[in-house]
């Protein structure tokens, strides 16, 4: 597939980055150290949308190491994934859904990702049992949804995708099947040149509804080749949805972030969620807003925004489940509901917790506010 010989040529190094950026060579020196804690893998097609003159791109952020990468802080699991793992490569956190890590690979390497101690490393986290997931699943029946994500789930083989989907469609109890990916974003090709995914798909939406989640996080990411992708998936039946992340100087500005979502259901995605980026060792110091500033861009950017381009809703993917931010109170006050929960207690909950203005995390709280929401 000629998608394949593209992602051959994904520039790894800050030498194959030279020629497309205008490097510096001490600027070669220090991506080439900085990979070796935390491997690039770029596109062409992405490094196609990068300003070279402009060493503040939002695109190139998302793609080119930072010396940023490299101070201390964060964690290497923020949302306890670990504990979470049911059978190698199967979560089971939320009642109501399991997600499968089908792979560590993505067709890029994006520097906010929040699994960045999977990413070069082997598949240890990864599908190895795959029956035992599936009768995991088929076994409880209060689970009425799959996420194949990863990694990237489309960058597993179509072989792989089918499998999958062959395996899921037949159990009953479950509604539908979501891929996480951000090929629609990265290799927009792998889509609109390899029709044998796009009849696996087709095929198996008649039996299962399938849904595609990706992740645009800013205008530039909305081509017409990632357009072209979107409009091919539409037109086999799979809807698509987008989770941004909050990302700082990618989007975190109101008129960007409206602009991201209007522009995204021109095209026909639904917004769904933007995340509050993660404290990721290796990501904290460079993306992480503070939430009372992110909470403001995000509403401010709703007010210019019709009905439908404002329906995603603004969360937090913490340890003790995921949380929407519902409104800033008196004195920094955050009103706060947990849409999903690990403990069932939680659901649905609705609290109230004080903030600091650069607080970006809720682990920041002191212990005796924390421990009084079992956070």
């Amino acid at each position: 597939m000629p998608w394949m010989e593209a992602l051959k040529r994904n520039k790894t190094t800050g030498t194959q980055l030279q020629p497309y950026l205008s490097l510096s060579e001490e600027e070669v020196r220090r991506i080439d150290g900085i990979v070796k804690d935390y491997p690039m893998s770029v596109p062409e097609y992405y490094l196609s949308l990068i300003d070279p003159a402009d060493p503040a791109d939002p695109v190139r952020k998302m793609c080119v190491p930072s010396v940023i990468e490299q101070m201390p802080g964060g964690a290497e699991d923020t949302s306890g994934e670990g504990t979470n793992t049911v059978i190698t490569g199967l979560q089971h956190k939320y009642s109501q859904t399991a997600l499968i890590l089908s792979t560590s690979r993505c067709a890029m390497y994006c520097r906010h990702c929040f699994r960045k101690r999977m990413v070069g490393a082997t598949d240890k986290e990864v599908l190895t049992h795959f029956q035992e997931m599936v009768d995991y699943v088929t076994e409880h029946t209060e689970i009425s949804n799959i996420l194949v994500s990863g990694g990237d789930a489309f960058l597993n083989s179509n072989y792989v995708i089918m499998k999958y989907l062959e395996a899921f469609t037949q159990i009953d109890h479950l509604d539908f099947i979501r891929f996480g990916t951000r090929i629609p974003v990265v290799l927009p090709q792998r889509i609109t040149e390899d029709p044998e995914l796009l009849d696996i798909l087709e095929r198996y939406n008649h039996k299962k509804t399938i849904y595609v989640i990706t992740q645009f996080n800013h205008p530039k990411e909305i081509t017409p080749q990632a357009t072209k992708a979107v409009e091919a998936l539409e037109k086999v039946g799979i809807t698509v949805k987008n989770q941004a992340v909050l990302l700082k100087g990618v989007n975190d500005n109101p008129d960007t972030m409206a602009t991201l979502m209007r522009r995204l259901t021109s095209i026909g995605v639904d917004p769904y969620y933007i995340f509050q980026c993660r404290p990721v060792t290796g990501v904290k110091n460079q993306f992480q807003v503070p939430i009372l500033t992110g909470y403001r861009v995000v509403e401010e950017a709703k007010s210019k925004l019709n009905g439908l381009a404002k329906s995603f809703n603004f969360v937090m993917s913490h340890e003790t489940g995921k949380m929407e931010f519902l409104g800033i109170m008196n004195e920094n006050q955050m009103l706060f509901r947990y849409q999903e929960a690990k403990y069932p207690q939680n659901y649905g909950k609705t609290f109230v917790l004080p903030l600091k203005e650069d607080q970006c995390w809720l682990d920041e709280l002191p212990q005796d506010a924390a421990s009084r929401f079992g956070l």
